[in-house]
């Protein structure tokens, strides 16, 4: 065990003195231990260096060019099952037109809200109810439909109210009632309050001018998020 610690102390010197006297010297003059050392730290700094200002970089563009090539092969799997499904897919379109198309036909146009307030009108009426108050308000527009909003009062038995709902239900164009609060009056019948509303697709004119106003507001909004110019004064 001695003799082992012995030639490895041995050995330590003698690898010590060949860095010794060093300087000065040609590096081809110098002993082995340290020309192996000096072309290892040579290796290491050149690799250091490529790492750092050559490869790091075509590390990070290969990485960005395997999400890329990710991301294009889930678009790929996308289209190509769209395309694989195309007839299904325009069938399916075709359907929603017409359901759309149906339920455009129950939009009544701004010509025909009158008649259309009246058969609300009547539909209570008809029912034996009393209108205490039917308010049409402000037309609130759309995009491209226009909503009216009726505040009604009407009083009657239980079975004619909830008959007068259902007539609004089955009417042929769209009326939704919204806000309803139903109470006993002081004579045994029932009062409703509610808010009818009723919708209408707009005309063209009607849909070029709420595009008009969308987009010069959006215009406003936007110059006054906008930042100041450089140099002007505050």
């Amino acid at each position: 065990m001695k003799k082992v610690d012995i030639d490895i102390k041995a050995l330590a010197e003698q690898v010590q003195s060949q860095f010794q006297g060093l300087a000065g010297r040609h590096p081809g003059m110098w002993p082995l231990v340290p020309r192996l050392a000096c072309a290892l730290g040579v290796v290491v700094g050149v690799v250091a260096l490529g790492y750092f200002g050559y490869w790091s970089g075509q590390f990070e563009e290969q990485e960005q060019g395997a999400q890329v090539e990710l991301k294009l092969k889930e678009e790929y799997k996308t289209k190509l099952a769209q395309a694989i499904n195309l007839d299904a897919l325009r069938k399916q379109k075709l359907l929603v037109d017409q359901y759309v198309e149906r339920l455009e036909k129950q939009l009544p146009s701004k010509a025909e809200m009158a008649a259309l307030l009246s058969d609300i009108n009547q539909a209570g009426v008809g029912r034996g109810l009393s209108f205490e108050y039917f308010k049409p308000g402000g037309v609130v527009v759309k995009d491209y439909y226009a909503e009216l909003p009726i505040d009604l009062k009407v009083s009657g038995s239980y079975h004619d109210i909830a008959a007068f709902a259902s007539d609004m239900a089955n009417l042929p164009r769209i009326v939704t009632l919204n806000n309803m609060n139903v109470n006993a009056t002081t004579s045994g019948s029932l009062s409703l309050e509610a808010v009818a509303k009723t919708f209408r697709y707009l005309d063209p004119e009607e849909v070029a001018a709420a595009k008009k106003a969308a987009a010069e507001k959006n215009k406003k909004a936007g110059a006054a998020s906008a930042p100041p110019a450089a140099g002007a004064k505050k």
